[in-house]
């Protein structure tokens, strides 16, 4: 496993909680989880995104082969597409680099496998194989390398089809060639994930152009983490394009990741307006809450930093939830959400937390409701312009929203006034 259950479980409810899922979704991803990568798999995009790919004349289809079963007849036996299609030369290197893959798992190949598409990139000629092994149906992108082509990872196929197929590849040593296979639905295609002033998230989509079975862009190196995303219309969760070789990113030298402490605290006065105790349910925001907030389709992982999850009420008797999301190594952002009696969570202010600070998570909520701090380990009290201090608990509190001031003391004895009046 390249990433440790902690993260999985995270990344699966920011993407998953509460969402609206689409008839026939969970099918879906129950199949995608029966389709086993023979190495290193993307895991990440396999457990997080479920694609739904359908029948479309012009693209990589499935059909049935009367046997019941679907078979790839379109992958295994049109005719190879690309600019290298005619190549004898480079199409006897790539089977020989699938007949290598093979041999180094132990697997026997049946019969000349296909290539479906086979072309030039800026990262050098690259291709995408479907073949039989001993057992099973496979497929797998084949990349180029100083020593010629190689095949990293084969993928099985089953009974759903191109359902939950890497669509995509990421080549070159600094992984800015993105190679998208046309499997015969639009597809759309983000270059960068932004956060606007108010730490909502902001994509901007333009349609991929195929030709001759795929697209060729050239992409910011994604090295240290990614910042590209795909996905077919409409753009959505369910809709995300799995894109090979990802897990490379995310978990470099196939080491876990440190797991992000979470931090979660109830207020004071918070049981009788949830009616229970929210921190033991360990309650979420949705993601249709958090909408704005979140990715819609992008594949992220995180540096260790801190989450929080504190529960509490308003003044004027309101459900108070405070999370906060950060991908990679960006800025952590704090979103608190609001919610009356019977209705659901409304993200109605957010903030970047600064976890070296000695205050790092200051917000103000609307309509006088207070003004919410968080710093773990520490006591905290407040004052109102030059009046006493008042004591605020520890960890997390909502002052009053007259406050102007936060004494905070941290576990070392150091003690730091920061100001909270704006």
């Amino acid at each position: 496993m390249t990433m440790n259950d902690s993260e999985v479980r995270e990344i699966l409810r920011r993407a998953t909680d509460d969402l609206a899922v689409p008839a026939g979704l969970l099918g879906a991803v129950r199949r995608g989880g029966q389709r086993r990568a023979v190495r290193r798999r993307a895991v990440l995009a396999a457990v997080c995104v479920a694609v739904v790919a359908l029948p479309v004349a012009g693209g990589l289809r499935l059909a049935d082969d009367g046997g019941g079963a679907p078979a790839a007849v379109p992958l295994f036996h049109e005719p190879t597409r690309g600019d290298l299609a005619a190549d004898d030369g480079y199409l006897r290197q790539v089977r020989e680099a699938w007949e290598r893959q093979l041999k180094q798992m132990g697997e026997g190949m049946r019969g000349e496998p296909h290539v479906v598409w086979a072309g030039n990139t800026p990262a050098g000629p690259a291709a995408y194989v479907a073949g039989d092994t001993t057992n099973d149906r496979s497929v797998g992108f084949v990349e180029p390398t100083a020593d010629g082509p190689r095949v990293e990872t084969l993928t099985r196929l089953d009974d759903s089809g191109t359902d939950g197929l890497e669509q995509a590849a990421l080549l070159g040593s600094q992984r800015d060639v993105l190679l998208v296979l046309d499997f015969g639905q639009q597809v759309e295609f983000s270059a960068d994930l932004r956060y606007l002033p108010d730490g909502r998230v902001e994509r901007t989509f333009t349609p991929v152009a195929f030709q001759d079975g795929a697209a060729v862009l050239s992409v910011a190196p994604q090295r240290t983490k990614l910042t590209v995303a795909l996905a077919r219309t409409p753009v959505s969760r369910a809709n995300a394009i799995h894109i090979y070789n990802t897990q490379l990113i995310l978990t470099p030298d196939n080491q876990d990741r440190p797991a992000s402490p979470l931090f979660r605290h109830t207020l004071p006065g918070t049981q009788q307006v949830w009616g229970g105790d929210p921190a033991a349910e360990q309650v979420s925001a949705s993601a249709e809450a958090l909408t704005g907030y979140l990715d819609p389709v992008g594949i992220h992982t995180h540096n260790g930093s801190p989450r929080l999850s504190v529960y509490g009420a308003t003044p004027d008797g309101r459900r108070l939830l405070v999370e906060t999301i950060q991908y990679d190594d960006d800025p952590t952002r704090a979103i608190a959400l609001l919610a009356g009696k019977d209705l659901p969570f409304e993200a109605v202010a957010s903030t970047t937390a600064d976890w070296l600070a000695p205050l790092p998570v200051r917000l103000r909520l609307p309509d006088n409701q207070g003004i919410f701090v968080a710093a773990e380990g520490s006591a905290l009290s407040y004052r109102v312009g030059d009046g006493q201090w008042q004591d605020a608990g520890r960890d997390a509190a909502l002052l009053p929203a007259a406050a102007t001031d936060v004494r905070v003391i941290g576990a070392d004895g150091t003690t730091t006034s920061v100001p909270v009046g704006s």
